[in-house]
């Protein structure tokens, strides 16, 4: 018996976990099939997915097939939670891609597919809701093919499409020996040479299949079970096992973090080498960056380098669930290949590494684009409301919490408003906590133009710290992150004042000159000094005389945002790259409404009765276009987005943030206020 851990993923609606649903059926897991509509699936247990009737958390379930078992992560489809399927993506064997028969591929359906291309994760495509009105066979099948990946195999054909009595019957026709023979030299010479059984074309199938070469397509139905065997068959014999070395040095990849029923933290982990036991003392955290922007999107700022090494931290597991049969169940141990849950890491966060870092591949879809303001109602605790939105962020961390002291504001990013509204319920029904929300803006960042450098000494000049510090600001490549270097002894002072320094240089950044985030910049520190341990006539520590922790943290964004200031910062707005087909004779609308919400088409396409453009589109105004565009096109046009790069913000264009004041004259006062506020 071999091990596969398997995603489903689709474009919302498509019928993904429907299709979960009739798989653990038919496996035997569950003796009912439930339904989506009535809130009584499997893998959406969570009370807000139930009344919405989407997927917004992913969630494992396992299940047998023969002498395979399955470990299945059924994922959401609302592009709005892109980022659970994130997660997953980077633990799977194998991928079921759902297509709706009657919408066909549908722009999140292209998102995807070019994703577990680029991963080279071996992908079957299901074809589901045959037995609706208006299904199709041919037309998705060309779809498909152009659309999403050429080097298709239809294994089968369908019949009376659009009524419960529609069937999918197994086979393969020429099709797949078309596509197969053009990657395989020898199959070629059997097929000219007219040798080609049955057996050796089944078998080039599942090696190509395995390296992610060929997409075998099926089509079926999730409601009555139409093609379900055949899909069945083909994820045991077409997508390969769970590999990795059970007796090799530990390795795995945190993909998910809730709280059990007492708070703790439980990670969920695919391992991928070695065998993690209870009472194990393990070292985790976030893996060595080697990411590299993909298909000329900007990568997301998440590189953080330093001076100061490892930031590890360490942990013994406490408890041990894997997956089995449906359920989870306790067990002393998890090898390489499998799936578990773990407790006892209480610092554990999503896209943590365990044991020993593998390669990490950075993000596979582009990043938030927007954020708004949670505004607590009358008589809402603040500190309630942070600690619950840190629990949400803790599952999702490119919720990416961000708490101003000074404005006494908490800001989240967002990916769209379906988002706004997931969070709103959640803070209500699981933490008894109304909000609301401002406006959703878009989320710009700052880029330093030039170089800056500042310095305070030990009490000198007015420094109320009893430290010295001095750093310069350089601007960095987009994408490349904060990295802070030394250009100081490391032993010229205690290691703790240094770490002090570089941890309120990054948390500070959260907020430049104009209110918005400094993601790429180099920051050295190149000045350094403290008062050591003093004390009146050997009497106790007097922290008045000596320096601290303090002191470091409080001169440290006095000293930053002065060299911020000399470098000058420079206000970057979000554009998407979009890909918009309608009908030609809708051209004449559409333009000039690109033009009014700043969209630039670079290119223009037509192809007979339709046409296609390319461009750009700041993220400000993807919604708007989003809610004009079936008006503009008769219900007909299709808008793909997706971040693509940050640009310089024309002056005027964007709403100004809301902030105190950075001039000169008001800054280092502002500062001390800000510093002393927190030290308190």
């Amino acid at each position: 018996m071999h091990l596969l851990n398997l995603g489903i993923l689709a474009h919302v609606d498509a019928g993904k976990t429907s299709l979960t649903e009739r798989l653990l059926h038919s496996a035997g897991v569950i003796d009912e099939i439930g339904s989506v509509d009535a809130g009584s699936t499997r893998t959406d247990s969570l009370a807000l997915e139930r009344q919405r009737g989407i997927t917004i958390k992913s969630a494992v379930v396992s299940f047998a097939l023969d002498d395979v078992t399955v470990n299945l992560i059924d994922t959401p489809g609302h592009p709005d939670f892109i980022a659970e399927v994130e997660r997953v993506l980077g633990v799977l064997d194998g991928a079921v891609l759902v297509v709706s028969a009657v919408e066909g591929v549908q722009p999140q359906t292209r998102v995807l597919m070019r994703t577990l291309q680029r991963l080279r994760i071996p992908t079957l495509v299901f074809v589901n809701k045959i037995d609706r009105r208006g299904a199709r066979y041919d037309a998705v099948l060309r779809s498909v093919s152009e659309r999403l990946t050429a080097a298709v195999v239809p294994m089968g054909t369908a019949t009376a499409l659009g009524t419960r009595g529609a069937r999918f019957l197994p086979g393969l026709g020429t099709a797949a020996l078309d596509v197969l023979a053009g990657l395989d030299d020898a199959l070629l010479t059997a097929y000219v040479e007219d040798e080609v059984t049955d057996d050796r074309l089944r078998t080039a199938l599942a090696v190509r299949t395995r390296q992610a070469l060929v997409h075998p397509v099926y089509f079926g139905s999730a409601v009555t079970g139409a093609g379900v065997d055949a899909l069945t068959d083909g994820i045991r014999e077409l997508l390969p096992a769970a590999g990795g070395d059970r007796d090799g040095p530990v390795s795995g990849t945190v993909f998910k973090v809730e709280r059990g029923p007492a708070g703790e933290k439980v990670a969920y982990a695919r391992m991928f080498s070695g065998t993690l036991r209870t009472r194990d003392r393990i070292r985790f955290g976030e893996p060595g960056m080697s990411a590299e922007p993909g298909d000329g999107v900007e990568p997301l700022p998440s590189r953080v380098t330093s001076d100061l090494g490892d930031t590890r931290a360490d942990g013994r597991i406490t408890a041990i669930s894997v997956f089995d049969r449906g359920t989870d169940v306790r067990d002393d141990q998890v090898p390489a290949g499998r799936i578990a849950k773990l407790w006892g890491l209480a610092d554990i966060r999503i896209g943590d590494a365990i044991g020993e870092p593998r390669k990490a591949y950075g993000h596979f879809f582009s990043p938030p684009t927007l954020e708004t303001i949670v505004e607590p109602a009358d008589g809402v605790d603040r500190r309630a409301l942070h600690r619950a939105l840190t629990r949400l962020a803790e599952q999702d961390p490119l919720i990416d919490l961000r708490h101003d002291e000074v404005r006494q504001e908490t800001f989240v990013s967002l990916y769209g408003e379906v988002q706004k509204e997931v969070i709103q319920a959640t803070l209500a029904d699981d933490f008894g906590l109304d909000v609301t929300f401002r406006e959703t803006t878009p989320l710009c960042i700052e880029r330093p133009v030039g170089s800056g450098a500042a310095v305070e000494f030990n009490k000198k000049d007015g420094n109320p710290f009893l430290a010295t510090v001095g750093l310069r600001v350089d601007p960095a490549q987009a994408g490349s992150g904060v990295e802070f270097r030394l250009e100081v002894e490391l032993g010229s002072m205690p290691y703790a004042f240094f770490k002090a320094v570089e941890d309120t240089v990054r948390e500070a950044l959260g907020q430049g000159l104009h209110g918005w985030q400094v993601p790429d910049c180099t920051v050295t520190m190149t000045h350094s000094g403290y008062s050591p341990r003093q004390s009146h006539a050997h009497q106790g520590f007097d922290k008045s005389m000596s320096s601290t922790g303090y002191d470091f943290r409080g001169v440290t964004p006095l000293v930053l945002m002065e060299a911020l200031h000399r470098a000058g910062t420079r206000v970057h707005e979000p554009l998407h790259h979009f890909r918009l087909e309608a009908p030609s004779d809708t051209l004449a609308a559409l333009l000039p409404v690109l033009a009014r919400l700043r969209a630039t088409p670079q290119t223009t396409e037509t192809r007979g009765a339709d046409c296609r453009l390319e461009g750009t589109v700041p993220a400000a105004h993807v919604h708007e276009l989003e809610q004009q565009l079936p008006g503009l096109t008769r219900g007909e046009g299709e808008l793909e987005s997706a971040f693509d790069h940050y640009a310089p913000a024309p002056r005027g264009t964007l709403p100004e943030r809301r902030r105190t004041d950075l001039n000169p004259l008001n800054r280092k006062e502002y500062l001390l206020n800000l510093t002393r506020r927190v030290g308190n």
